[in-house]
Parts: C-alpha cells; structure tokens; sequence
C-alpha cells in the first residue's frame, strides 16, 4: 500500500471512529408523545431502528456528510430543528407521533427534551467532556435580524431565551413554544445557553437567527483545543 494510500485509510478510520463517539439514540414514550432520536455530533451516517412513521431513510455513504430528516407533524418546528442540526454539523432524525388535536405543547416540549437528552448522551457516552472550548458563542444574520448565542457545556443546566417575538403563530407552530423548546432542550442537554435576538421585525426570521446562532455557538463549544483536558478548574463538569 502506497503512503498515501495508507494515509487516507488512517484518515477514514479516524473519522469514522470519531463518528461512533458522538452518537446517540433516544425513545421517548408517554401518554402525550411518542418520540425517538438519532444523533451523531459528527455528522456521518444514522439510522433508527425502526420507523414509527413508517419511513424509509436514504443512507449516507459519506461518513464527513449530514443525514438530516425531522417529522415532528410541526412544520415550523422541523424547519427550525433542521437549521440547529445542519449548521451545528449533526446528523439528525427526529420522529415524533403527538397529541396535536389538543395543541403543539406535548409535541414542542417533549421533542426539546428528548432531543436534549440524545445530545447529553452523545456527548457523554464515552467518558467526561474533555479536550474542548466548553464555550462558544455566535452572531447569525438572517436579513433584518439578528440573533447572538452563548453556551456553556456546564452539565448545570440553564438557559436564558429573548427572542421578542410578536406573532400568536408561525405556521402551526405558537409563538410561545418557539423559546420553549429551546429551554427544554438545554434542561435535558444540561447547557447554560442564553439566547437573544437583537434586531429584526419578521418573526419568521428572528426565529430562525436565533436557531442558527445556537447551532454555530454549540459548534464552537465542541471544537478541539488541542489537549485532553477537562476544561473546568474543578476538574470535571457538574
């Protein structure tokens, strides 16, 4: 085998041994929800078990590329999770059956926390949070608006939302939910996150700011720095 050759091959492994770190799968049953979540924090190929929308999902034969499908039965709530997954760098599926001829409550709350909970896991899986930032913030346009997101990898769960929207709904999905989520998601995540949107008029597009500075801020709280450390003066995070 040439040097080269050999080179990518140990590339290859090395990503896709990256990959199996940063995966999770989550099911969440109630009386309300019936939910399950992939994720990988790397991108690359998921998969559910099974389907219980009964869907069928294109592999992804590229381990460095996204896979991202969400079925929450809320439009704009798929929209918005898609932004977070694609521009945070997962893969991600998202299956949700809810109690929607009541309201979008059950559906938006219990997606944020099993979404949170798959993120934690994926995080956690393999040992305590080590080798990177912890924190990350981001600025993310979207025409008139502008939204600004800090995180903390903390494991002590906290999370600040002002997104100052105006409307009852967007699409199908209440106004009131949208920040919701976001709490929901860093309760179970176990992130210290504010999140603000600073300007802007359209609902539509603060929202999906704010979801995309969320995504870019988590995707530089992951990034490496370079060591094996854990990046607290206690030691550990908790």
């Amino acid at each position: 085998m040439s040097p080269q050759k050999k080179h990518k091959l140990d590339d290859d492994r090395a990503a896709i041994s990256s990959h199996l770190e940063h995966t999770a799968y989550i099911k969440r049953i109630t009386n309300e929800t019936k939910i399950q979540v992939a994720i990988s924090l790397r991108g690359g190929d998921i998969s559910l078990p099974s389907s219980i929308l009964n869907k069928t999902y294109d592999r992804t034969p590229d381990a460095k590329s996204q896979t991202i499908c969400i079925h929450t039965g809320i439009g704009f709530l798929d929209h918005m999770l898609h932004a977070l997954a694609k521009h945070s760098g997962w893969s991600l599926i998202v299956e949700c059956i809810g109690d929607l001829h009541i309201d979008d409550h059950h559906t938006c709350e219990d997606v944020g926390i099993a979404l949170g909970e798959a993120f934690h896991e994926a995080l956690t899986a393999h040992g305590p949070i080590r080798g990177v930032k912890r924190f990350g913030y981001a600025y993310a346009p979207l025409d008139e608006a502008l939204s600004r997101a800090v995180v903390d990898l903390s494991n002590r769960p906290f999370a600040v939302v002002e997104l100052g929207l105006k409307r009852e709904k967007i699409g199908d999905l209440s106004c009131e939910m949208i920040p919701h989520v976001l709490e929901s998601f860093a309760t179970s995540a176990r992130l210290t996150m504010h999140v603000d949107c600073l300007r802007g008029f359209n609902d539509h597009h603060r929202s999906e700011s704010a979801f995309k500075a969320l995504a870019l801020a988590i995707k530089d709280s992951l990034s490496s720095t370079g060591k094996d450390d854990v990046p607290s003066t206690k030691g550990v995070l908790m």
